[in-house]
């Protein structure tokens, strides 16, 4: 039966956080990668120590993402830090140092990459044993670069197919779809769920049956919760598989600059998680709006998070059932069953839906995106159509007209949620009482 799990295989890193997230439970994870192994086995010790339940991170470093295995060789021959751990070019002893003792049933870890080129990562994964990655055709091939995408899907049409013969040697392999994250910012909310669901039906179509969904927090909570909700209904829909969970990320826009900020919008995340019973966070750190955080950083957000959720699973409300059947799931159902309905084989669909422009990121330059969509955020902090291109959604979206969408008013959008977690938050009516006290005394 397609997409039933081997009763044999061990638990997983689907079941691990399916395990102990959810229900007003979070399981937390850091963005985290350094080139330094000793310094990327700190990392995985600290994560692994924080007073929260997570899962580790290995994330890839800039050359390895599009395949620049020379440079990062260079950079490591020359003691030049990346951004990232080189996997492939790292010897595989290397990595399994990194890990030993360290991962396991208790403490997962995931690798996460960023290329639309994969196969050559997914072969080192698949060798090292290491079971957990993210990615998609779409979400790891549109806003970072000109890989056509063709390639890319073809490519990662290869990588699941590798990544799932795993399950040949006892292991779960578990993937990710980044869809829900596209750009970071600024894409409707139904398009961030119709892409992590396509992604999602991609990964089970060449062979993967351990997943999870994404999506990145925006700006308003109300719609952020009508999102998750279309995002669970579209995937009890359609997904032939019960192993798959939600795991949202802290905002992924311009950043908050001060410590003040970025810690009440990473609150803010964990909150929004425990609402919509997302069963994993993926943070972010005081220290995004200026340089990669150290691993002292990353465990403060972890614990920050952790504890957040903590307090906001004994008075969150569960989600409501009605939220399903919201504007925003209307809008990702139409979209998904549009692109389904394109061709039977998944990657021949995605690549016509891009080329009739059924799907149509905004502000995205990619060769293959029509970029005929626009979008806004209304004074509520939704987002918004501001032009819907040739989306199968005009019977849905109604886009403002009669207002010019400026440079100006894009870079407002784009700052909004910086300017307003560095702002001072409003004082409460006691705070305004006691100052006004001590002044009239």
């Amino acid at each position: 039966m397609p997409g039933a799990r081997q009763p044999t295989a061990p638990a997983g890193f689907g079941d691990f956080v399916r395990a102990h997230g959810g229900n007003g439970r979070l399981v937390v994870q850091p963005r985290m990668g350094f080139s330094d192994p000793a310094a990327m086995r700190a990392g995985l010790m600290a994560t692994r120590a924080a007073a929260a339940r997570t899962v580790g991170t290995i994330t890839l470093d800039a050359h390895t993402r599009v395949g620049r295995l020379d440079a990062a060789d260079a950079a490591l021959r020359d003691g030049t830090p990346l951004n990232g751990y080189p996997v492939v070019n790292h010897p595989p002893a290397t990595t399994a140092r990194v890990l030993h003792g360290i991962r396991g049933p208790r403490f997962p870890v995931q690798v996460r990459h960023g290329s639309a080129r994969p196969v050559g990562i997914f072969r080192a994964l698949a060798a090292l044993g290491l079971d957990a990655s993210e990615g998609g055709p779409i979400s790891y091939c549109l806003p970072y670069g000109r890989t056509p995408l063709a390639e890319s899907v073809a490519e990662w049409a290869t990588a699941c197919e590798l990544f799932a013969s795993l399950r040949e040697r006892g292991r779960e392999p578990h993937l990710e779809t980044f869809g829900g994250c596209m750009l970071g910012q600024l894409c409707p909310p139904s398009l961030l769920v119709a892409i992590s669901v396509l992604e999602a039906l991609f990964f089970v179509r060449h062979g993967v049956r351990s997943l999870s969904v994404s999506y990145a927090q925006q700006v308003s909570v109300e719609q952020d919760t009508e999102a998750v909700g279309a995002l669970r209904r579209l995937c009890a829909e359609l997904l032939p598989t019960d192993d798959w969970h939600v795991v949202l990320y802290t905002y992924m826009g311009v950043f908050p600059e001060t410590e003040q900020g970025a810690r009440r919008l990473l609150a803010d995340s964990a909150e929004l998680a425990v609402r919509t019973g997302a069963e994993r966070l993926i943070v972010k750190t005081v220290a995004e709006s200026r340089r990669i955080p150290t691993i002292q950083e990353n465990v403060d957000a972890l614990e920050l998070a952790a504890a957040t959720a903590r307090a906001a699973g004994t008075t969150a409300p569960a989600p409501l059932a009605h939220l399903a059947d919201s504007p925003t799931y209307q809008e990702a159902a139409a979209l998904v069953h549009a692109v389904l309905d394109l061709h039977p084989d998944l990657s021949r669909a995605l690549l016509d839906a891009f080329r009739r422009g059924y799907l149509d990121v905004p502000y995205c330059l990619h060769p293959d995106n029509q970029g005929l969509t626009r979008s806004y955020l209304d004074p509520s902090g939704r987002l918004c159509w501001a032009a819907t291109g040739n989306l199968p959604i005009a019977h849905l979206a109604r886009p403002r007209g009669g207002t010019r969408l400026t440079s100006a008013g894009l870079l407002a959008d784009l700052t909004h949620v910086r300017n307003r977690f560095d702002s001072p938050p409003a004082p409460t009516l006691a705070a305004r009482t006691e100052t006004a006290g001590v002044s009239s005394g």
